[in-house]
């Protein structure tokens, strides 16, 4: 699915507002994610921080009432992509590092970490922590067998 331009220049807007509500600090003190959730149904975004207070909201139009089987994939992708553009707005956010960005669905269910960012560090798939419960696992029988 290839995003509208329409879609983009809303989901920057957003971006934007966020920006506007934690602005660029000497000594940033604030604690928080960034959640983004998102209605298939009513195509609704809003931002929320992590005590649940709302920061922004929009809708867009091309995600009401979407009947696509990989809705919460195309809104990933399309969303690191407006990420990416706008990392330097992101990275200048009053709030503490790290923070990231979240998608969520409806019912506050996580999907996906589209945005980490750690200083000079930012991390934009979920594809780094891929296997990583694996590896740990294999590390430990590994370290515990020397042990016997």
């Amino acid at each position: 699915m290839k995003a509208l331009d329409q879609t983009i220049q809303q989901l920057e807007r957003a971006i934007k507002k966020i920006s506007q509500k934690f602005p660029q600090v000497e000594e940033p003190t604030l604690l928080t994610d960034i959640h983004l959730r998102v209605s298939q149904e009513s195509g609704e975004m809003l931002a929320y921080d992590d005590d649940d207070h709302e920061i922004t909201r929009c809708v867009i139009e091309e995600w009401i009432n979407s009947k696509d089987d990989d809705f919460y994939e195309n809104v990933t992708s399309v969303l690191r992509q407006v990420l990416k553009r706008n990392s330097k707005l992101i990275e200048s956010y009053g709030i503490l590092k790290p923070f990231s960005l979240v998608l969520e669905d409806d019912d506050r269910e996580s999907i996906a970490e589209l945005y980490i960012a750690d200083g000079d560090t930012i991390i934009m798939s979920g594809e780094l922590m891929k296997g990583l419960g694996k590896d740990l696992d294999k590390f430990f029988n590994d370290l515990m067998s020397d042990v016997k």
